[in-house]
């Protein structure tokens, strides 16, 4: 499963916001690999907008598996003040958007229908 997901950073933290994921603890890398977010990615615009990526078996499972760790909840309570809507903790405000082109998904299916 593949997923992005939007946030919104304060724009005049944004340099607070990057000092801190230049070294994420590692314990919190740790964590993330363990509950399967794989090739996990965050982008980050001048404006504040956030784009996260992640690969893994199930979001909703992902993130539930991470809710369990200790080390995220101190993370989120970390990073909340940096974000437009510090009322939730950050990773419980992501706005999933929705999957609608994938260039390996469509070479696939077009080999698929010439080869038949």
């Amino acid at each position: 499963m593949r997923v992005c997901f939007r946030s919104s950073v304060q724009p005049a933290l944004i340099d607070e916001y990057r000092r801190r994921h230049a070294a994420v603890w590692p314990e919190m890398l740790r964590a993330l690999n363990d509950a399967g977010w794989n090739n996990y990615s965050l982008f980050l615009a001048e404006d504040g907008l956030l784009v996260g990526y992640v690969e893994c078996d199930d979001f909703d499972a992902a993130r539930a598996r991470m809710a369990l760790k200790d080390v995220n909840a101190r993370w989120q309570a970390e990073m909340a003040t940096l974000f437009e809507d510090s009322g939730q903790a950050p990773d419980e405000g992501f706005q999933v958007l929705e999957e609608v082109f994938n260039l390996d998904d469509q070479l696939a299916a077009a080999t698929r229908s010439s080869s038949s």
